[in-house]
């Protein structure tokens, strides 16, 4: 039985049952090439095992001094942090969404579907994904001074594009027939969207968006340490005073303000689904 199994598999794949020589060589070649590259690499970014065993011993040193955890008296201060981070998340994501369903609804094939705008303008949104949230938070800081302001503007826009390719990747893979039997009982465009479409995008855009609420709460304790304001900014504090008792007993809080908001999101996801 195994040598019929062996025969069929030969009749319908030679080539990956028995790879010739030259394929076998081209492997070798890839896979070396693939080493040497990773070696330069290395060698470039002294990733030499003398860092490795230096960076650990000045680690555990810093760990000695983070252990017990301590709030050093500004518990509330901590919570207020936390609540702004999740505000900053949550503003940030309010508005990405707002601006990327309008976006996303152009960016249908379904909708809009000249082939040379729809090109042009994925592309452009494909040239906005490539500016991360940090970068918009220090051009915006910059602009508008320290404070949350700067961080949620730089949430919204570093998620509209991204929220709207997804947005419109599920309004092509809608099915058509509730939306053609809307159309054919004669109803206005926009009530052909609100009866036909929105009802199946309107689940899988806010599972999206929920996802992307729990990366901007994330993102936005990262977007505090160049100044937008948020527990971000109390953790920069500390490590800047090295109080790193306090540094981790923020961290730990964090972790947990995080891992319940990626419980919650994910039963509301589910849901959804």
């Amino acid at each position: 039985m195994k040598d019929d199994a062996y025969r069929l598999a030969m009749a319908a794949a030679p080539r990956a049952m028995q790879p010739s020589w030259g394929s076998r060589a081209g492997r070798l070649a890839l896979v070396a090439g693939g080493l040497v590259a990773l070696t330069l690499m290395a060698i470039d970014l002294q990733l030499t095992p003398q860092t490795l065993f230096t960076g650990f011993g000045k680690l555990g040193r810093l760990l000695g001094t983070a252990v017990p955890p301590d709030d050093g008296g500004q518990l509330p201060r901590i919570l207020r942090s936390i609540a702004e981070t999740f505000a900053m998340a949550f503003a940030g994501t309010v508005l990405a969404v707002l601006g990327a369903i309008p976006l996303g609804v152009i960016g249908a094939k379904t909708v809009v579907p000249q082939p040379a705008l729809h090109f042009a303008f994925r592309r452009c949104l494909d040239l906005f994904r490539g500016v991360p949230a940090l970068v918009w938070a220090l051009i915006l800081v910059s602009a508008f001074g320290l404070g949350p302001f700067g961080g949620v503007i730089a949430l919204a826009l570093a998620d509209i594009p991204n929220l709207a390719k997804l947005f419109s990747e599920a309004i092509e893979n809608v099915d058509g027939r509730p939306v053609e039997g809307v159309r054919a009982a004669g109803a206005s465009p926009l009530k052909v969207m609100r009866y036909g479409l929105a009802p199946q995008v309107a689940p899988v855009m806010a599972s999206q968006s929920l996802f992307f609420l729990e990366g901007n709460f994330r993102n936005a304790a990262v977007l505090g340490i160049v100044g937008a304001g948020g527990i971000g900014f109390e953790l920069e504090e500390r490590i800047r005073i090295f109080a790193f008792d306090q540094a981790a007993f923020i961290i730990l809080l964090y972790m947990l303000a995080v891992a319940g908001l990626d419980t919650l999101s994910r039963e509301l996801r589910k849901k959804l689904a």
